[in-house]
């Protein structure tokens, strides 16, 4: 491997671009490495959580100032420029694609006293980022962002190639204009929708789009949206409604605009605290949609517009839906008498209905991944699954391109069921398997050690590649 050579190398580290860990660990095998991952470190360079890794972010960015950027700077006292911070190796800004100006200002705010004026600061961050030498393909514009980028010298030449933008539907006229001017090569566009002050000079740039593909819409928190500017903005999209394959909404909608995609191929839908979302979702036909992604939308509509499809469904993944018997019966045959190609699938389950996830095992021969939430979280025992059933039929019945499960539970399968089950999954490919156990408490989880010793154990033989296991509240708390 020592000795492939550079476009070799470039093809097999971009592959793992998402594995930064990896990444990192190669960059000191030797020079030739070394220079082909940085620029794919640098390409998106702002996904940093912790407050450490921002600071040392800003750090690299801080060291690519002139001198005579830096004099300028200490004048105004911004006065942690002070030490020296030496030339980087690299120029690694040139190498960024993706500027997100939201994560920029969150850094220099938890960097930069809240006394000194930073529109200085600002000024020269911006100058290394958008110039005649850069070009960045994804951009990222916070909310009440006032600086005019689009008036920066070579500003034109560096958002030539740009591909996706997200903005504030609020930011003002010197923003939404100048972008408008210089973003007409954008084919995914991003809008955060406020409740208020929302302008309508955005319509302006999705018109000046020259071809756009995907759009966003999303809500500002879980406010109520302006009805009358939400109708105009969706109305805007008409002269896409050809080439727009990509579509997400989590707020409300004014119009039945998803209607006139009739080239989707990707919907995503939310409707966490939305009401009547269903409106827009009636009767809604979508021939050639490929990959559709719900949370908290009734199951009947979803169910109706799997009907609608024409059997290029891929990857259905729904969320937060509440499923009586009847409901989910319905769905589940839907999906198995329209989607022959499926090959992700993620669905709530009854007990009542385990005989339809046969029958969607059956004839959904390209499934290589399923993911199931079981609603075994009360007392009734109508409701209480029957793993051992569970476990016969995803043995007996799943297609040979099946190998990715997850389990979603409140009450977890007896240790009997789960070793049962691997037994009888020996001789198939090897499982790549997840459980999530929906519990608030501790003291109600009873998926314990012996769960665990017996999955190394199926481990070891090579019944199972891989195995997670996670609480899901204490994921939730962890990241609130």
């Amino acid at each position: 491997m020592l000795k492939l050579n550079n476009d070799i190398l470039y093809l097999i580290f971009n592959e793992l671009q998402d594995d930064k860990k990896a990444l990192y660990s190669y960059l000191t095998v030797n020079k030739t490495w070394c220079e082909t991952i940085v620029p794919i470190l640098w390409r998106n360079p702002w996904n940093w959580k912790r407050l450490k890794g921002r600071k040392l972010l800003l750090n690299v960015i801080i060291s690519h100032l002139s001198d005579e950027s830096r004099n300028n700077l200490k004048i105004q006292e911004i006065d942690f420029l002070i030490n020296h911070y030496q030339k980087p190796l690299f120029n690694y800004i040139r190498f960024c694609r993706y500027l997100n100006l939201s994560s920029l200002n969150r850094i220099i705010s938890s960097t930069i006293d809240n006394n000194i004026d930073k529109s200085t600061f600002w000024k020269e961050i911006l100058n290394l980022f958008i110039n005649e030498n850069t070009r960045l393909t994804h951009l990222y514009v916070p909310y009440q962002f006032d600086h005019q980028i689009h008036l920066i010298s070579g500003a034109k030449l560096c958002f030539s190639e740009l591909e996706f933008l997200s903005c504030c539907t609020c930011n003002g006229d010197g923003v939404l204009i100048g972008l408008a001017e210089i973003c007409n090569s954008v084919k995914e566009l991003e809008l955060v929708i406020g409740n208020d002050n929302n302008n309508h000079e955005i319509t302006k740039l999705i018109k000046t789009t020259k071809r756009l593909f995907g759009i966003r819409f999303l809500a500002n928190g879980n406010s109520m949206n302006d009805e009358s500017f939400c109708k105009i903005l969706e109305e805007s999209l008409i002269i896409h409604a050809n080439s727009i394959r990509y579509f997400k909404m989590t707020k409300q909608p004014a119009t039945k605009i998803i209607s006139s995609f009739v080239n989707l191929n990707r919907l995503e839908l939310n409707a966490i605290g939305l009401k009547n979302v269903t409106t827009c979702l009636d009767n809604l036909s979508l021939p050639f949609l490929q990959i559709l992604k719900a949370r908290c939308i009734p199951i009947n509509v979803l169910a109706s517009l799997i009907k609608n499809t024409s059997g290029y469904l891929i990857e259905i993944k729904i969320d937060y839906a509440s499923h009586d018997e009847i409901n989910n019966r319905n769905i589940i045959q839907a999906i198995y008498k329209k989607c022959p190609k499926l090959k992700y699938l993620k669905l709530l389950i009854r007990n009542s209905n385990i005989l339809e996830l046969e029958n969607l095992l059956i004839n959904c021969q390209c499934l290589s991944r399923l993911y199931i939430i079981i609603n075994n979280g009360n007392y009734f025992e109508s409701d209480l699954l029957n793993w051992d059933y569970l476990f016969e039929i995803i043995t007996k019945s799943s297609p040979i391109s099946l190998f990715d499960f997850k389990f979603c539970f409140y009450k977890a399968p007896k240790l009997e069921s789960l070793k049962l089950f691997l037994d009888n999954w020996k001789n198939r490919h090897s499982m790549s398997l997840k459980t999530i156990h929906d519990s608030f408490l501790d003291s109600d989880m009873d998926w314990n050690n012996e769960h665990q010793n017996l999955i190394e154990k199926y481990k070891a033989q090579g019944i199972i590649r891989n195995y997670t296991h996670v609480n899901f509240w204490k994921i939730f708390i962890n990241s609130n």
